[in-house]
């Protein structure tokens, strides 16, 4: 597949082909500018490629349909393209299911939270998964915002999962914890990555 953004000569994605099959976990690795996240969010059906085609069990997202296509991918985008909505916590956690969520939908969130060492942030927060977040209410750093998009993305039980710079804003031991939580709860996954 190929990928020109609209308006614009240069060619961002060339001749790629790829194939993510149950199990995989991928790690895409490069530059800035390099097409990285064009390809991930392609991949997740933010974007289609200008050329080529891209198949999901040998459907294309025009047969799957985009909500079909975003039942299947999830994607936790860079922080500046994802957002925490001013609402609770465990609404972040689980935009995409069915809302009220049912207890063990959120005993599922708890424990997601729990694995990638968001459970400390819990007990601090007076509602625990109950608490108002966002612009109005309870702030969240860099780290734990970077954790809820993985948390949101993994909640969403989908085959793939694309992470596209998800880790940039984690020590290293928070580091380990997260990427543990992902390699065992992900079907396949696509981490996107600064080398």
């Amino acid at each position: 597949l190929g990928f020109r953004y609209p308006g614009h000569e240069r060619t961002v994605l060339r001749d790629i082909d790829l194939a993510i099959a149950a199990g995989d976990r991928l790690l895409l690795e490069g530059g800035s500018g390099g097409g990285k996240s064009t390809l991930g969010a392609i991949v997740a059906g933010l974007r289609e490629p200008s050329t080529g085609l891209v198949l999901l069990a040998g459907l294309d997202r025009a047969t799957l349909g985009l909500v079909g296509w975003r039942r299947r991918v999830a994607a936790a985008p860079q922080f500046h393209e994802n957002h925490v909505l001013t609402a609770t916590f465990a609404f972040n956690l689980l935009m995409g299911r069915n809302w009220p969520p049912s207890e063990r939908e959120l005993a599922e969130a708890e424990a997601i939270c729990g694995e990638l060492g968001l459970d400390d942030l819990l007990a601090r927060m007076p509602s625990g998964l109950m608490q108002m977040v966002g612009e109005t209410g309870w702030q969240l750093s860099h780290g734990e915002r970077s954790r809820l998009y993985i948390a949101r993305a993994l909640l969403q039980r989908v085959d793939l999962l694309v992470l596209d710079e998800s880790f940039a804003a984690l020590d290293p031991a928070t580091l380990q914890r997260a990427l543990s939580c992902v390699l065992g709860r992900a079907r396949a996954v696509l981490v996107i990555a600064h080398p």
